[in-house]
């Protein structure tokens, strides 16, 4: 444990509201773990965890390994993914001065979508959305915009991709459950926009890739799409095109 009296509090997926409420004092300083913190070498996870895992756990095991955090916050529910209990496991053996705290959220208040609908750079948009994990307070009000091309899916490890979308970009998936704190919510999930042009994305080698590419085929103009750890120039080139062809 550090010797200070602020402990370092690692959280993996969206922990309950009442964990945020505990972790949100002075005496914790809140690391979010499923995000790249600094250059850490994603590679240092590979003795820990196989390359088919997708890069936002890989990245977990790293930022770890790290840190080093005094107690970790992790979801191993439905909200996040079957493979989330598997890494805590190896987090439990990795680390064994830190205290593993399994968590399941199953919380069901609708904190509401403000900013998945609102005019904003969308790589901004996104980053506030992860950012409201650690704020337990009502959300502001704001005003939605009428989108003219949605994003469905998880944050992506690589921002970058999301420079390629217009300020009108709605967010959908498992990211508006984010913004909503219900993350096991499967009806908020599913929902998509079928009249505008939506990119549906998912992590390589993430279950969710299941979903994203079913709900594609179904989405009248939808375009499935998977990147590992960063998206490269295919990846770009695609959504890129595929906006284009949409007159966007």
């Amino acid at each position: 444990m550090a010797s200070s009296t602020i402990q370092r509090a690692g959280i993996v997926g969206i922990p309950p509201l009442s964990i945020m409420e505990l972790l949100a004092t002075p005496e914790f300083k809140i690391f979010d773990l499923d995000e790249p913190q600094g250059k850490i070498d994603i590679e240092t996870a590979s003795p820990f965890l196989p390359r088919v895992y997708c890069g936002i756990l890989r990245t977990v095991i790293a930022n770890s390994l790290a840190i080093r955090p005094d107690i970790i916050y992790i979801d191993t529910g439905s909200g996040k993914c079957d493979c989330a209990v598997h890494t805590a496991t190896v987090l439990e053996d990795m680390l064994p001065d830190t205290r593993i705290v399994r968590t399941k959220n199953q919380d069901s208040i609708d904190f509401g979508t403000p900013l998945c609908k609102t005019r904003m750079n969308l790589l901004e948009k996104m980053a506030a959305i992860t950012a409201t994990v650690q704020n337990t307070a009502p959300y502001q009000e704001l005003t939605s915009c009428k989108p003219t091309a949605g994003f469905w899916g998880v944050p992506p490890r690589d921002f970058s991709i999301l420079n390629l979308f217009p300020d009108t970009t709605h967010i959908y998936g498992w990211a508006r459950c984010m913004e909503n704190k219900t993350p096991d919510n499967l009806d908020l999930e599913l929902h998509y926009n079928p009249d505008i042009p939506t990119v549906f994305f998912a992590q390589s080698f993430c279950a969710k890739t299941a979903l994203a590419r079913h709900l594609a085929g179904k989405h009248p103009h939808g375009l499935y799409l998977d990147c590992d750890v960063t998206a490269g120039n295919s990846a770009k080139a695609k959504i890129q095109a595929f906006l284009e062809l949409s007159n966007i």
